[in-house]
């Protein structure tokens, strides 16, 4: 029988989120890890494996956590609604005083070398995932007359993500809510909604 953790896993991989999230995949150091997770190199090992199965179990908490509030945008009972949360919840998401600025899916591995390219992968997956979801979820408010017959729930859904991922850029180069908020008011004005 292995001998007990002397630290806590869920406040360990916390702070590993959280540092990934501020610095990326490839600016965050194993030294960085273990510093902000209080815990030694084997520890780190043992409880999570390598620094990339690491990433992977703190990108999973990110999407479950932090940024919870998609698949609550979705559940919305209109496309408008749907979009102002996804909206919305961007800017609170990337701009509250308690998170890094900016998105982990978004600035984690924008720029990786071959080594990070897996993550680099991932993350860009999930960003498709998302923008397929807005798109699933668009579809089905066209089909229910919630939006014009004309509108291309494609294309919508690109737009969409791609200012949501705006916002998250913003934010990590230093823009403030409210300024975010004024660009939300302009682009839920834009839509045919």
């Amino acid at each position: 029988m292995g001998r007990p953790r002397s630290f806590d896993l869920n406040k360990a991989l916390d702070r590993a989120l959280h540092l990934f999230w501020r610095k990326g995949y490839e600016g965050t150091s194993l030294s960085d890890l273990t510093k902000a997770m209080g815990i030694n190199r084997p520890s780190l090992y043992a409880a999570f494996g390598d620094k990339e199965a690491l990433f992977r179990k703190a990108l999973e908490r990110y999407r479950g956590g932090p940024a919870a509030y998609t698949q609550e945008a979705l559940n919305e009972t209109t496309a408008r609604a749907v979009v102002e949360r996804l909206l919305r919840g961007a800017a609170d998401l990337t701009t509250a005083p308690r998170n890094p600025g900016g998105c982990l899916t978004v600035q984690g591995a924008l720029a990786c070398s071959e080594a990070g390219d897996s993550i680099r992968q991932e993350l860009t997956a999930c960003r498709a995932a998302g923008e397929a979801a807005i798109r699933r979820r668009l579809e089905h408010a066209k089909s229910n007359g919630d939006l014009p017959a004309d509108t291309d729930p494609a294309d919508l859904a690109r737009y969409v993500a791609t200012i949501v991922y705006g916002i998250a850029v913003q934010a990590a180069g230093g823009a403030r809510r409210g300024k975010l908020q004024r660009v939300i008011e302009m682009a839920l004005r834009t839509l045919p909604l």
